[in-house]
């Protein structure tokens, strides 16, 4: 068993040293809070999109095997792009809102 150096920080000052540089960072030069921004260039879109294109196929696929005519395919396709807001209005018609 290998025994700890005394030059290794312990997971309780890392996280300490951690929770300051956060802390340091969110404030702006009178201590103030700076409001959250999402940077262009250092987040992507999160896991919206992932479920939106899971969605958005899923959608397609039901919409055009079920299709009968070549208008009913192409009413599919725009049905298919907006799943969402069919999702919830049947949510909220089914809560009684």
């Amino acid at each position: 068993m290998m025994k700890k150096t005394s030059k290794e920080p312990t997971w309780d000052q890392i996280g300490k040293a951690i929770g300051a540089k956060m802390e340091k960072e969110c404030k702006d030069d009178e201590g103030c809070c700076k409001p959250w921004k999402m940077k262009e260039a250092s987040c992507g879109h999160g896991s919206g999109s992932a479920i939106y294109g899971l969605g958005f196929l899923g959608a397609l696929f039901y919409y055009l095997t079920t299709a009968t005519s070549l208008w009913a395919g192409i009413i599919g396709v725009l049905k298919a792009l907006f799943w969402p807001a069919f999702l919830v209005y049947e949510l909220l018609r089914f809560l009684g809102v």
